[in-house]
């Protein structure tokens, strides 16, 4: 928890704090989740989970694909520490979770806040394929821009 702490200190993310972090990194359904180590420090966190009721990318993708929603995974939960970026700890944590998601014939998906342009940029780089933005109200008083990628077949 700490490490995520330092993230949204630094970067904002998540962007609004959860009132338990231990049980937002772990979202249920759960497939699974990893983390990574950089000179035996903890580096970097991702998650893998069934899409629930407000997660639009697997519908999105389901949509083009003339699939159900059911048949995607959502990666999330991503975050690198500040002081393990630059080693490609992010994409090997996102490559990961891809395979678990393949090894468990589902497709990768996932969303992202439009103005975490660096997240953005990493998975393009990857081959992410863009679905939509799209307008999520978060509350009553917030809407939020993001954007909802694919992994590449």
């Amino acid at each position: 928890m700490r490490l995520l702490a330092e993230v949204h200190r630094r970067d904002g993310y998540p962007v609004n704090w959860p009132d338990r972090p231990g049980e937002w990194l772990s979202p249920g359904p759960l497939l699974g989740s990893w983390v990574a180590e950089l000179d035996d420090r903890l580096a970097g966190h991702v998650g893998l989970s069934r899409g629930g009721e407000d997660d639009l990318a697997p519908m999105l993708w389901s949509e083009r694909n003339g699939t159900t929603p059911d048949s995607a995974a959502v990666v999330g939960r991503l975050f690198v520490t500040p002081q393990a970026r630059g080693h490609r700890i992010g994409a090997l944590l996102v490559g990961r979770a891809v395979e678990e998601a393949r090894r468990h014939g589902l497709h990768p998906v996932l969303d992202v806040v439009a103005s975490d342009t660096a997240a953005a940029a990493l998975y393009e780089r990857m081959g992410w394929e863009l679905l939509a933005t799209v307008e999520q109200r978060w509350n009553p008083h917030r809407t939020v821009a993001v954007h909802c990628y694919a992994a590449p077949s």
